[in-house]
């Protein structure tokens, strides 16, 4: 970078300045990391779209008098509940793994990976159960388009995050697990927090809410 610096009788004489950068570190796994940052950014733009989806759901609820429509069985809630405890438990796991990449911490980061993996195929399997117990498609009506809507979105991030940690639980088991796989595992749990906490009012919203909004039958 160069900088102006003005002297008497000279209008400006440039001085070069010179920032020495080359002590820092190549990858920085913690959450000043850019990737770090940009993950977070990721978040808030799904965010943004699950949001949008909630007032979706409010906005056509309005639209009609029956919520759900004649015909349409309010949703079991004893499954989707009991789902709510492996997933919340599974950011033990990631928790675990983000904080062992940051020691450098190969068991640690495995343990963490596999717990957070085992833990939310279960929520998964209990998702697919009582997804399957519904009474209605995507096509049958407003609110099967908005509910089924919800539930394919957020499965679809679900999945697609467990196939990127499984790929980083193969690498670190096959033994590579440098500066740029322990910032994977360390961004890797930002992605899930986000999908646990985002799924806490979308959980609220298409089992409590034909309950608590939904006319009489």
């Amino acid at each position: 970078m160069v900088l102006a610096a003005r002297t008497p009788g000279d209008e400006a004489v440039t001085t070069p300045r010179v920032l020495d950068v080359s002590g820092l570190p190549a990858y920085d796994i913690s959450s000043r990391s850019p990737l770090w940052l940009g993950q977070l950014l990721m978040c808030l733009i799904e965010g943004s779209l699950f949001l949008i989806l909630i007032a979706m759901y409010f906005y056509l609820r309005l639209s009609v008098d029956v919520w759900p429509p004649p015909g349409v069985q309010l949703p079991n809630l004893i499954l989707p509940t009991l789902a709510l405890i492996p997933l919340i438990a599974s950011c033990a796991g990631s928790y675990l793994a983000s904080e062992a990449a940051k020691m450098n911490d190969r068991r640690g980061m495995l343990v963490g990976m596999a717990l957070n993996l085992v833990l939310a195929i279960v929520f998964l399997v209990l998702r697919t159960v009582e997804w399957y117990g519904l009474n209605f498609t995507w096509k049958a009506d407003v609110h099967g388009s908005i509910v089924w809507s919800i539930l394919f979105l957020h499965t679809y991030d679900v999945v697609a995050d467990l196939i990127m940690t499984t790929v980083l639980v193969v690498l670190v088991a096959s033994g590579r697990y440098g500066e740029k796989q322990r910032l994977g595992v360390h961004v890797d749990s930002v992605l899930w927090y986000f999908l646990v906490a985002i799924w806490l009012p979308l959980y609220a919203v298409v089992y409590w809410g034909s309950h608590v909004v939904g006319a009489p039958q």
